[in-house]
């Protein structure tokens, strides 16, 4: 096998969108290293469905610089890193004593700073070929003001500005993007009382008609780790949502 191949690590990718991204990379020729923090045998399951794959069990808030020395050890390489694994916590957004300091840094470690040190850690290794991408899975909370609490709006809002600053600043080697789904029907609804009819209400309004899919948002992934002339950009994956 060519050396030549390009390798991606997808996190927080045992299900949902990062599975979902997984199977479309794997199926363009690329390489790709699964992850997640907790579900190991679902990311053993899917990365031994993939050609070429392998599974890394690691927690982006616990030990990135790890799980960026795994890929890259598997390989040899690393050009597409794609930044999925993220937590959330659903809060009513007028309670405010239960939007806990605790709670704050706890989607923060995550969504915010582990997305931080996982890319730092990659960036010599995604250098090194002169054509590295970073896509980062961001919300439509982080534009708008909604979300499953305001501590994740927050969080998203942090992510989508960091994009663009780190993509001012890792040019011309690499590209950084990002895209914000609207509401996708994912693992990461279940047990959420209403989330059906709420999906249901969402779909009437959207002029497409329909909830996202993991695969809608996987395409756009896809799309932007090889779109050669976008960075910067956060895009909007959300049926027509931000027209409402």
């Amino acid at each position: 096998m060519s050396t030549e191949q390009r390798v991606a690590l997808v996190t927080g990718s045992s299900s949902g969108i990062g599975a979902a991204t997984a199977r479309r990379l794997a199926a363009a020729g690329v390489r790709v290293v699964v992850n997640s923090a907790r579900s190991v045998d679902a990311g053993k399951a899917l990365a031994a469905e993939l050609p070429d794959a392998v599974y890394v069990q690691a927690d982006v808030a616990e030990d990135p610089e790890g799980l960026v020395e795994s890929a890259v050890a598997a390989y040899g390489r690393l050009d597409i890193l794609v930044n999925n694994a993220g937590t959330t916590r659903f809060i009513d957004h007028a309670d405010f004593a239960a939007a806990s300091p605790e709670v704050w840094r706890e989607i923060h470690e995550v969504n915010v700073i582990g997305v931080w040190r996982t890319i730092t850690a990659a960036v010599p290794h995604l250098r090194a070929h002169g054509r590295g991408s970073v896509v980062n899975v961001s919300s439509q909370a982080g534009i708008h003001a909604n979300g499953s609490s305001i501590p994740y709006a927050v969080s998203k809002a942090a992510l989508n500005h960091m994009t663009r600053l780190l993509a001012k600043q890792l040019g011309p080697e690499i590209r950084v993007n990002a895209v914000a789904p609207g509401m996708i029907a994912t693992p990461w609804y279940e047990g959420q009382d209403g989330v059906d009819e709420a999906m249901r209400q969402v779909a009437e309004r959207l002029p497409l008609r329909r909830v996202g899919t993991a695969e809608d948002i996987a395409e756009t992934i896809t799309d932007l780790a090889n779109a050669s002339y976008i960075t910067g950009e956060v895009v909007m994956v959300d049926g027509g949502g931000h027209l409402l």
